[in-house]
């Protein structure tokens, strides 16, 4: 452990979300120290280091997890390089924390399923949207059955004009592996399976597009563009998912379009005895009571100290707790192979079981 018995963090990558974790590790300033940082851009590094007074700097991962106050880590990397980071931190006997996607592809999370077994040491996914007030409210409400059986759930994060850095690793399949699908379709599924108490997806039919990415339309304000680089990812994407017991849920996901949104992520259960309807910023339990239709808000909480922190907080709970269950590994594997199929149903043009999805290329 770092000093005074805090748990010490090393953060993988010195980009715009090693930023976003940093600034919230601060209001855990009492739980965690952040003792380390790398990047192969050293100056990045450097300069992260600087502003959030982080002592020591490595231009590599194998660097830092040797690092013996490194307890846990964030990987904050461009998909492609989750895969590598995440197996050489558990191997290293570090906890991680690892930004979504899993990783670039199946085969690469189920690397990372099999070393979280094999270290037997905690892994997170860091979905933030888990951790909101009205996700936490939903939950509730579907614990004391107010929902019934939940027969269908709608997910959509739908972007006007947010293409993230247009030509750089976002938009290179090469690099990212897909488009808005792999940046928010996956914090929806993951989001609606959380919900929905992780049921078994069983076929996906789905279509993509890609109409105003490579007209360098709808381009928004997140990343630094290379204007050298390429756009061969979807831009829209639009997928209905059977579950098992017969449940679906319909997924939409786009970085730009033509439509009124106001870019919240939103999700609507519908269930037999009533219906949720949630986003970021609050929600409506809606049910009918003697032939009335009630419509209730869901309710903050007083004081809020926000989803990140609350992640951060579970997080380093694990760490100190060594809960090395495998769930959230488990999980990633199954919304990494549920996305696989997706797109290969846009690209054959059928319904794709996930039978047909292996964990090895």
């Amino acid at each position: 452990m770092a000093q005074d018995s805090r748990v010490g963090i090393g953060i993988i990558g010195a980009g715009s979300i090693a930023e976003l974790h940093l600034q919230t590790l601060h209001a855990l300033a009492g739980d965690a120290e952040v003792v380390a940082i790398a990047d192969v851009n050293l100056e990045a590094a450097h300069a992260r280091a600087a502003t959030h007074q982080i002592r020591r700097v490595y231009d590599s991962t194998d660097d830092l997890v040797r690092d013996s106050e490194v307890d846990a880590v964030i990987v904050a990397l461009p998909n492609r390089w989750h895969a590598d980071a995440a197996v050489a931190a558990l191997s290293a006997g570090k906890a991680v924390l690892l930004e979504k996607p899993m990783a670039y592809n199946v085969a690469q999370a189920a690397r990372i399923v099999e070393a979280q077994r094999s270290a037997k040491r905690p892994l997170m996914m860091a979905h933030q949207m888990r951790w909101t007030w009205p996700t936490l409210e939903a939950v509730r409400l579907m614990e004391q059955g107010a929902l019934g059986r939940v027969y269908h759930a709608h997910a959509a994060w739908l972007r006007r004009k947010g293409i993230p850095g247009w030509g750089s690793w976002f938009t290179r399949r090469a690099e990212a592996g897909g488009g808005p699908v792999m940046d928010l379709g996956v914090h929806m599924l993951d989001l609606t399976l959380h919900l929905l108490g992780w049921p078994q997806p069983v076929a996906v039919s789905a279509a993509t597009y890609a109409e105003l990415g490579p007209r360098r339309k709808g381009i928004g304000g997140w990343g630094t563009p290379d204007w050298d680089g390429v756009f061969d990812v979807e831009d829209f994407a639009v997928a209905l998912i059977r579950l098992e017991h017969g449940s679906t849920i319909e997924l939409q996901a786009s970085w730009a379009g033509h439509l009124e949104t106001d870019n919240q992520p939103k999700v609507e259960l519908l269930g037999a005895e009533g219906g949720v309807q949630l986003s970021t910023r609050g929600g409506h339990w809606r049910t009918e009571w003697h032939g009335h239709l009630v419509d209730i808000p869901l309710t903050p909480p007083a004081a809020d100290e926000g989803d990140r922190v609350r992640m951060l907080r579970a997080f380093l709970d694990r760490v100190r707790r060594n809960d090395d269950s495998g769930a959230d590994a488990e999980h990633g594997l199954l919304v990494m192979r549920t996305l696989a199929a997706l797109y290969k149903s846009a690209e054959t043009g059928r319904e794709v079981r996930l039978a047909e999805i292996p964990l090895t290329v």
